[in-house]
């Protein structure tokens, strides 16, 4: 942990919330830790759950598991009351708190996510604190806006501001072969190297009913943390003064480490939100799988409605091997699918021979890996 300057921190709904109510004293505990990370050099970024949670309670209503509005709606509530109650912690030990309500698309845009990064430095630079939680007032899961939990969004966040480590606060002490909850042999797995299908597969189902964010998300969120070469650590939400002693070198949680990294323009068109399908034949995907662009001739069919520049899903056999932003439009790319290079001008009038430069392809390197072997 020796060289650390800055670190984001997930904390959970069930870590945020005793009972019905908000934990003060855990807020103030992150709060204090977050002071003396500051005075020791270290940027700290908060991700945080517990909105819905408190909204149907100050709302007093029990929401059917399908009612999304209502659910929006104690976003809307709960949010404020979850912000306050940070600021009020934070401002406990001198520090300022500045709100980020994100979505999908506003990260699946490039643009977007250049502004976000601007904003995040100059929060940084003039000393306050991001504190950030997705816009589920707002975000509905069946247009695809939404991050799926807190563990995903705090392992972008951290991509997305080349930080350091990203320490994951949660009901359970780190990474076990199987659910301890279940199983009474269950075996503690203390350092992560590499991410395996046999460690894909501890992932297991979510270990708690109040968080959505099970130790399968967990997972998912140290393969993003991974691309970016930034460590990540599960740990407990019960221990004291965790987050200093995690960048104090003790041996707390789970680590997972990294010693790989792709660009930060390949790991925002990986993990940003997909507008189309590209389907390819085998040829193409070899010549994918080998680092070359994607030549027209070995499109077989264009799904979705994209511009030039939109994020895509590139298809084989029905498992995507790789996501890309292409040089034509879908309507473009519907026209020219399955031609040769030199069929190209004569049907859009424009010169560009690859669909997709190899440059912008980025590979699901763990996905292709899993399903093919």
């Amino acid at each position: 942990m020796k060289g650390i300057r800055r670190i984001v921190v997930k904390v959970g709904t069930s870590s945020i919330t005793k009972g019905d109510s908000v934990s003060i004293e855990f807020m103030d505990s992150i709060s204090r830790q977050v002071r003396s990370l500051k005075d020791s050099g270290v940027e700290v970024l908060i991700v945080t759950s517990g909105a819905i949670g408190l909204g149907l309670q100050a709302m007093r209503v029990t929401p059917n598991p399908k009612d999304i509005p209502t659910k929006q709606a104690a976003a809307s509530v709960g949010q404020s009351i979850l912000m306050g109650k940070w600021g009020d912690s934070l401002s406990r030990e001198g520090l300022l708190a500045g709100q980020i309500l994100l979505t999908m698309d506003i990260y699946s845009d490039r643009e977007g996510t250049l502004n976000l990064n601007n904003t995040i430095d100059a929060l940084l630079k003039n000393d306050v604190i991001p504190v950030f939680n997705e816009n589920d007032a707002v975000s509905i899961k069946e247009i695809g806006s939404i991050f799926g939990d807190n563990d995903t969004l705090s392992a972008i966040i951290a991509s997305s501001t080349d930080s350091d480590v990203l320490v994951i606060l949660s009901d359970v002490e780190g990474l076990y072969d199987k659910n301890p909850k279940i199983h009474a042999d269950a075996k503690f797995i203390s350092l992560v190297k590499e991410i395996t299908p046999e460690i894909i597969g501890m992932g297991g189902d979510p270990t708690s009913k109040v968080g959505v964010g099970g130790m399968r998300t967990k997972i998912n969120a140290a393969t993003i943390c991974r691309d970016a070469e930034c460590m990540m650590v599960i740990a407990s939400n019960s221990i004291e003064d965790s987050l200093v002693k995690i960048i104090n070198g003790d041996d707390i949680g789970t680590l997972f480490i990294s010693d790989r990294s792709i660009s930060k323009k390949k790991r925002w068109i990986k993990s940003a939100k997909a507008y189309g399908r590209i389907i390819v034949d085998n040829g193409a995907e070899d010549a994918i799988m080998n680092h070359k662009s994607l030549l027209p001739i070995g499109i077989v069919e264009v799904q979705g409605q994209f511009a030039k520049g939109d994020i895509v899903s590139i298809v084989c056999d029905g498992l995507i091997i790789a996501k890309a932003t292409p040089e034509f439009s879908s309507e473009d790319l519907d026209k020219v699918k399955g031609l040769h290079s030199s069929e190209i001008q004569r049907a859009i009038g424009k010169s560009q021979k690859d669909a997709i430069l190899s440059e912008n392809i980025v590979i699901m390197f763990d996905m292709a890996s899993s399903e093919r072997s």
